[in-house]
């Protein structure tokens, strides 16, 4: 299984179920940020992480904790596990 195209479909399958719920999304390129997808409507504004079989790291988890955002921003990880319809969904 190459990893990074699973984690590409598994991102791809995020920005499907946020683009059904009325979102306007982007990627990054590359997944150099903290967060591979971005998320925008009308009231709020979603920063993602998306994660295949495993939790962020602790390292990571405390990066994405100490993000300093604005009071209509939130964090989310997904994290898709092999043969899931849907994520398991945290907020950071």
């Amino acid at each position: 299984m190459n990893a990074k195209a699973k984690g590409s479909r598994n991102e791809r399958r995020t920005i499907a179920l946020f683009e059904a719920l009325g979102y306007v999304c982007c990627k990054a390129g590359g997944s150099l940020g903290m967060f591979d997808i971005i998320a925008i409507n009308a009231a709020e504004t979603v920063c993602i992480q998306v994660k295949s079989n495993r939790q962020p790291g602790v390292i990571e988890m405390e990066g994405l904790k100490m993000f300093k955002k604005h009071p209509n921003c939130r964090v989310l990880v997904h994290r898709w596990d092999d043969y899931a319809r849907l994520p398991k969904v945290i907020e950071v």
